[in-house]
């Protein structure tokens, strides 16, 4: 049984990979990294411990500062068994969505590799990465199954038009690891932000979210390390489109990502004005989805997909921050 990491997972930090050695020697570390490091979610989470059984009415649930709704008055006027269950079922719908984008992730990483030559490093880590992601996937469902709550992630029209997703490789690979990244990024922002935040948390989450966190910095290493590679090199034209796909693609993907789930407002009567206050027309919770994509916002910038037009793109999605001067 490996332990779960003790501490937040650094990020990988980014490299110069202009050259194709340079490139193809983060590859090869990550994946022998993957080998070296890995958890599996059957072997070593031990789910049937008394400490990690679920129950709903557990404080340790409740909302964190994190979600803004935590500190509201509605909610802090809630019974402290129905702020439990709002809290798990946040929790729950979180890692539901979760598993549904890695579903999504996995099948584009594959169509992805498909069509790579002999001997690319590629090819070994795709496959790292997406047996790593099969693993968050049996992980996440077995918390949601745990939860007894029905939760359904998203929402089915959302579902249905996602679907295009795993065939964004066949059109343009760096688009696709734009999507990858617009995905995995809110997330990690906001699972490191939890881990920090000195409250206690339930052990089965902490644990999931702890080796989800590790696994997840050689993932989202790639697929920078991928378009700092491939991006500079393309055509004008092709870079012009890349720059205002991407930040439809990652503002879309960060309100999928931190939006409120609309069953859990119906489920506890939620009222559409504290809805309103709490994510709608706050300062703070518009900040938080800004923050969540702010390192791919500055690979952008560091990529040359940022310009007048762009910035102007960045903007009406509500994913823009200027850059702070350097010091």
């Amino acid at each position: 049984m490996t332990p779960a990491p003790s501490s937040t997972a650094a990020r990988e930090s980014d490299e110069t990979v202009a050259d194709r050695r340079a490139y193809r020697s983060v590859i090869e570390r990550l994946s022998k990294a993957s080998v070296d490091k890995h958890w599996e979610p059957y072997r070593d989470i031990p789910w049937d411990d008394p400490e990690f059984l679920v129950d709903q009415t557990d404080p340790r649930w409740e909302l964190p500062d994190v979600d803004k709704l935590g500190g509201h008055p509605w909610y802090r006027s809630r019974p402290p068994e129905t702020r439990a269950r709002i809290g798990l079922w946040r929790v729950a719908t979180a890692m539901k969505i979760g598993l549904q984008f890695e579903n999504l992730l996995k099948r584009g990483l594959l169509n992805y590799a498909y069509r790579l030559p002999n001997g690319s490093p590629e090819f070994r880590y795709v496959y790292h990465e997406t047996i790593e992601e099969g693993h968050h996937g049996m992980m996440f469902q077995e918390f949601v199954n745990r939860t007894k709550l029905p939760v359904r992630g998203m929402p089915g029209p959302l579902s249905l038009i996602a679907q295009v997703a795993p065939w964004i490789p066949l059109i343009s690979t760096e688009l696709f690891f734009v999507f990858v990244l617009g995905g995995e990024d809110p997330i990690d922002h906001v699972q490191r932000k939890v881990l920090k935040d000195d409250r206690e948390h339930h052990p089965l989450e902490e644990t999931i979210m702890r080796i989800h966190i590790a696994e997840e910095a050689r993932h989202i290493s790639f697929a920078r390390h991928y378009l700092r590679n491939r991006v500079p090199r393309m055509p004008r034209h092709r870079r012009l489109m890349l720059g205002v796909a991407s930040p439809v693609v990652l503002g879309v993907m960060a309100g999928i990502m931190l939006a409120p789930p609309g069953p859990m407002i119906r489920r506890f009567r939620i009222p559409a004005s504290v809805v309103a206050e709490v994510y709608l027309r706050n300062r703070a919770a518009k900040q938080e989805i800004r923050d969540s994509v702010a390192r791919t916002r500055e690979l952008c910038v560091d990529i040359g997909l940022i310009n007048p037009l762009t910035r102007r793109i960045w903007r009406a999605m509500g994913i823009w921050s200027d850059p702070r001067p350097a010091r």
